[in-house]
């Protein structure tokens, strides 16, 4: 049994979430499902043109860990739009990226209605 995926920093979740092409009834389509990590991985490094080493270090994540979301991230999305298939963006293991502590990079938790960072015991 494989092990669960560490949560992958987001800086936001996506605004919209399904792309279909133009003309064809979606209940005729077969559907991609492109996660949300994935779509950051793709966001950070081909849209923001960031390299590798800075975009596995903004999602929390090993830069070999970072080359496998990106592979799996731009075969779902030309797969996708090669065989006309609608793109669904949803799941994923993810956390948003105001959850981590911006001094230690760790996930925050919640104590008394405020953030605080757990392993540097300091709030915003």
């Amino acid at each position: 049994m494989p092990r669960p995926h560490k949560p992958r920093r987001v800086q936001a979740l996506p605004r919209v979430t399904y792309f279909k092409p133009a003309g064809i009834p979606v209940r005729r389509l077969e559907e991609v499902i492109l996660t949300v990590d994935e779509l950051e991985a793709i966001r950070l490094k081909d849209l923001e043109g960031l390299e590798q080493s800075q975009c596995a270090e903004k999602m929390g994540v090993a830069q070999s860990t970072l080359q496998r979301i990106l592979a799996t991230g731009r075969r779902k999305l030309a797969r996708a739009i090669v065989e006309g298939k609608a793109l669904r963006i949803q799941g994923g293991a993810i956390c948003l990226s105001e959850e981590f502590c911006p001094r230690c990079h760790r996930p925050r938790g919640r104590r008394g209605g405020g953030d605080f960072c757990p392993e540097c015991r300091k709030t915003d």
